[in-house]
């Protein structure tokens, strides 16, 4: 399966099979599609640069070295960002930031829109080059090709070549692997056995992206970066990925998540980094983040409710009021007194998703 003559044979077919869709067949290597995995059909990167957070770089030529990162895949920290600097014309997108990721971490790395948690990614995995600070993958400067051997990674935006069979992209992909994931294990695994002999261009929305996901999984990788890899999944395939992640993670290696979806990170993440404006506001685990903001939920049914000091901000549905406070105690104690007529109280912890929203907002007590 990674003889040169099959590489050769899917290189022509991949090439002949892409042209009549526009597509530049330059960028259909090989290489290309070992690191980005669904993006095989990469579109121009001059109209793509900027400080967004959607990974639009295709990536730079992968060596095929099967020696060298070796000895740094052994180490407990796999990869990490120092002090990293990174601007787009007159606007930061990166400002001192730090990331560490370590054996067996699942981390989310959360943050609004244009925070920077592309740009992070994208240094981390060689395809841009910091201003200043260190970015180390496997002990090495991640734009050396021998550092992303053990990388896999699905980016956020997905393209495929519209002619090209399942199969064959997860061949493409497996053939620069010493050791790949079989084609069958992984079709099963992300319940693509029926698509494998059909055209890209023929898979629903849900399929291409368990397909970009079975991708990153290809090489069975020490560390795996995915960013929002649910987008467009139901409930079920969403689960279904979530204990593959875990099983993963179990095994020794380091998983990098983005996601938008907040019960996800709750759910996954061993540790938590939230980064706003290009630097980290908070990291740890989802308890301790919750912890750190320092407010809780006060749930209860009233008509009317008066402006009170404590309050930091009051959510309403109908007559169900949410009221977010430092100091739940002294809240109910305040209405009562007022002669505040309430019922069906209740006082909760947060979720992640409100202290991220807290911390966001700038609410933190």
């Amino acid at each position: 399966m990674g003889s040169s003559r099959h590489r050769r044979s899917l290189r022509g077919r991949l090439l002949l099979d892409e042209q009549p869709h526009g597509c530049d067949p330059g960028s259909l290597d090989l290489q290309h599609a070992r690191l980005a995995g669904a993006r095989i059909c990469a579109t121009s990167r001059s109209d793509r640069r900027g400080a967004d957070d959607t990974l639009a770089e295709s990536p730079a030529e992968l060596s095929l070295d099967v020696a060298a990162g070796e000895d740094a895949a052994g180490s407990e920290t796999l990869a990490s960002l120092h002090g990293v600097t990174k601007s787009f014309g007159k606007t930061p997108a990166l400002r001192g930031f730090d990331l560490e990721l370590r054996r067996g971490e699942i981390v989310a790395l959360l943050g609004p829109n244009g925070a920077g948690k592309t740009t992070a990614i994208s240094i981390l995995l060689g395809l841009r080059a910091p201003d200043s600070g260190r970015a180390v993958l496997f002990g090495r400067d991640p734009r050396d090709p021998a550092s992303r051997r053990l990388v896999g990674a699905t980016p956020q935006e997905i393209g495929f070549p519209w002619t090209l069979r399942v199969r064959d992209v997860v061949d493409l992909v497996r053939a620069h692997f010493e050791e790949p994931v079989s084609r069958v294990e992984l079709l099963q695994r992300f319940d693509l056995e029926q698509s494998g002999p059909r055209q890209t261009g023929a898979l629903s929305g849900g399929q291409k992206r368990r397909l970009a996901v079975a991708l990153a999984f290809a090489g069975d990788p020490r560390l795996l970066v995915l960013d929002e890899p649910t987008t467009g999944l139901d409930v079920e395939a969403r689960r279904g990925l979530w204990e593959h992640i875990r099983e993963h993670a179990g095994a020794g290696a380091s998983v990098l998540l983005t996601t938008h979806q907040l019960d996800e990170a709750e759910a996954l993440a061993s540790r938590v980094v939230v980064i706003q404006h290009g630097v980290v506001l908070v990291e740890g685990t989802a308890k301790e983040i919750k912890g750190k903001v320092g407010l809780t939920r006060i749930r209860l049914r009233a008509l009317d409710i008066p402006p009170l000091p404590e309050i930091s901000r009051i959510e309403r549905a109908g007559e169900v009021a949410t009221i977010y406070t430092a100091s739940a105690d002294e809240v109910v104690a305040e209405l009562v007194q007022r002669g505040v007529r309430f019922s069906d109280l209740e006082i909760l912890p947060l979720t992640l998703e409100e202290a991220f929203l807290a911390l966001t907002r700038g609410e933190v007590t």
